[in-house]
């Protein structure tokens, strides 16, 4: 080689790729890169914790457990009464007396004959029975009636039934009442009293 032959030329930088933009950050050159440290530290700390959360529930549940248990069965072995006294009698405890409903006085009674059907009658509109009751006390006191109103068919039959009711009437006192049937019925129903109640107010 002579002295003459020209220089060679400069070398010329290799061009860099372009970062990926999903890739992580670079790091500056001299400083370790320390995330596997930090991912460490943090999972050892949550297995701490949540050791120390199971422990506490467990202690929990077992000083709980202590405080519901249940006393021993007793034993039906002969003399296994742990006292050694000699039982007592018990005394009798007075019981109130249970005071009974007055009985319900019924069809056929004198209660009947206080009960009057002034109008069976089937409305137009909905074909719906209803009686209209006149209840007359013909007892010496006040009194309440329920009056049970059956609705028949022209060969007998039970179709519906209503209910009246009046209460604290004064003797020989009347009211006018209606029993009112449930459902359509044919026209040409009959109206019956099937039971008078009356009660002393």
């Amino acid at each position: 080689m002579s002295d003459n032959s020209p220089p060679s030329p400069p070398e010329q930088p290799q061009p860099q790729p372009s970062p990926s933009p999903w890739a992580p950050p670079a790091t500056p050159p001299g400083k370790p890169q320390r995330t596997g440290l930090i991912v460490s530290l943090a999972v050892g700390g949550g297995l701490v914790v949540a050791g120390a959360l199971v422990a506490l529930v467990y202690s929990l549940l077992d000083s709980a457990s202590d405080s519901i248990a249940l006393p021993p069965a007793r034993s039906d072995a002969p003399y296994s009464d742990p006292y050694d006294e000699e039982p007592y009698d018990e005394e009798p405890v007075d019981e109130a007396p249970v005071e009974e409903e007055p009985e319900p006085v019924v069809s056929g009674s004198a209660a009947e004959r206080d009960v009057t059907i002034t109008k069976c009658a089937r409305d137009s509109l909905i074909g719906w029975q209803h009686a209209d009751l006149t209840i007359v006390n013909g007892s010496g006191s006040p009194a309440g009636y329920v009056v049970f109103v059956e609705f028949l068919d022209a060969k007998g039959s039970v179709l519906t039934d209503g209910i009246a009711t009046t209460d604290d009437l004064a003797p020989g006192a009347s009211v006018k009442v209606k029993a009112q049937g449930v459902g359509e019925v044919p026209t040409g129903t009959k109206c019956r009293v099937k039971q008078v109640t009356r009660d002393a107010m």
